[in-house]
């Protein structure tokens, strides 16, 4: 797998870029927003290590662009703005992941493992299915009716998420923690806001129903 790492301090890309290539990746790096932005365009990889303080082209920007162009590419957030406000603002524009400078790289590792995983429902191939609502899970797309529609990395996870536990109430928390890996804020509405778009993609015939004061469920029918 080919990782995309976005990093404009030399030291840290090299030190990141060692260490995957160590783990059998094959990493291309890039020391600037747009440079990095031009080449996730470009070059076909299967994650982006993304730095949030970098020249000519921020990391916000460059986020918000890759949600817009690559939606399905999942992208971790290495930066040293460690404040809410901004780990929220990453996670609303398609990252699915935050860490934090000074980092362990093995906790970078683990992280990015987990994301390049990709989940197998046993006997019965690359679909999971929950009435006229189906999900791809080579293709990560979703098929509702005539709909097809592609699903960044979040949308993805949760609407995978909620697949599994069709007909029962999935908590907020619960979806945080599954989704986002990280523990965040109970207040946060990081979760609202992403099944909102997923309801959006899905069209009218959504079968994500909110269950007052409780959570989100999955309607099978």
């Amino acid at each position: 797998m080919r990782i995309l790492v976005i990093e404009d301090e030399p030291r840290i890309l090299d030190f990141v870029s060692r260490g995957l290539e160590a783990e059998g990746f094959a990493v291309l790096g890039a020391r600037d927003g747009q440079e990095g932005l031009r080449a996730a365009e470009a070059v076909q990889c299967d994650l982006v290590i993304l730095d949030l303080l970098l020249p000519r082209l921020d990391g916000l920007s460059v986020l918000r662009a890759l949600e817009a162009k690559r939606p399905e590419l999942p992208v971790v957030i290495v930066s040293a703005r460690a404040d809410l406000p901004t780990k929220l603002n990453g996670f609303g524009l398609g990252a699915c992941d935050y860490l934090t400078k000074p980092f362990s790289f093995d906790e970078l590792l683990a992280r990015i493992r987990v994301h390049l995983r990709r989940p197998e429902e046993p006997g019965n191939g690359h679909v999971l299915r929950a009435g006229a609502l189906a999900l791809d899970l080579a293709r990560r797309q979703a098929h509702l009716g005539d709909r097809m529609v592609d699903l960044s990395d979040r949308e993805f996870k949760l609407l995978h998420s909620l697949l599994e536990c069709a007909g029962e109430v999935v908590s907020r928390e619960r979806l945080l923690s599954e989704v986002w890996g990280y523990h965040f804020d109970p207040r946060s509405n990081v979760v609202d806001v992403c099944i909102r778009r997923l309801r959006k993609k899905l069209g009218p015939g959504s079968p994500i129903e909110t269950v007052r004061h409780a959570g989100y469920r999955l309607v099978e029918a």
